[in-house]
């Protein structure tokens, strides 16, 4: 197991990032349940936004922020936020806000420029059209044409962050966390544990792929779990 604050190379993270993009959330959590790690789930109310996004992989860049009144003009705080994002990771957007936007399609267009490569929102998106149009890979609560300019307001980034959680209430996602997302649905895979979950996870994905073949040559359930075990 790998310490959490282990400094990974560029090119070793980004090697990780599309070995997860092979694997399946389902699998994932499983491996976690194994660990001892029963509540990394995200709640069933992120959805992909547009439903054919695509796969979310990354290491999470943390933003929070809150509902607070302040002046037309922009949220400089936000911006520097953004400005901090690195190439593979996936900004997680965290706060009291709702009915309210924390994310559109500029924001999609400067994060993907920056090497950005997905969004986890606990909240709302607007421009989703546009934002399809990026191919940047989006889940959040919900979509909103109402900006946060004048409502919701940034005051954290690169903080541990609560978001919310499909066993739990809330799920703590810290910076240098893995976000998966799929059709499944969204989990968090704790920093220390990334690379023997990807392990057991890559491991239990080729199982899987062996019961499928023995399975359409004609072997029945019963026999497939007796001879390899519930998956």
């Amino acid at each position: 197991m790998s310490s959490k604050h282990e400094v990974r190379s560029p090119d070793e993270k980004e090697n990780i990032r599309k070995r997860f993009l092979q694997v399946d959330t389902s699998n994932v959590a499983d491996v976690l349940d194994g660990l001892g790690y029963l509540n990394q789930g995200l709640s069933s109310t992120f959805v992909p936004f547009p439903a054919d996004t695509g796969k979310l992989a990354g290491w999470a860049y943390t933003i929070r922020g809150q509902m607070t009144p302040y002046p037309q003009g922009g949220d400089a705080e936000k911006m520097t936020a953004c400005a901090g994002v690195s190439p593979g990771e996936v900004t997680v957007w965290s706060g009291d806000g709702e009915g309210i936007c924390y994310f559109g399609e500029l924001i999609a267009i400067g994060m993907k420029e920056r090497g950005c490569v997905g969004a986890l929102i606990d909240g709302g998106i607007r421009d989703v059209r546009w934002i399809a149009a990026q191919a940047f890979p989006l889940f959040a609560r919900y979509r909103t044409p109402v900006q946060s300019i004048g409502r919701w307001k940034v005051n954290g980034w690169q903080v541990p962050v609560s978001v919310r959680g499909a066993a739990s209430q809330w799920v703590e996602v810290h910076p240098g966390d893995f976000i998966l997302g799929d059709e499944d649905g969204v989990i968090v895979i704790p920093a220390a544990l990334v690379d023997q979950v990807l392990d057991e996870a890559e491991a239990l994905t080729k199982k899987e792929c062996v019961i499928r073949e023995k399975l359409q040559q004609g072997l029945s359930l019963a026999d497939a779990l007796t001879q390899y075990g519930h998956v």
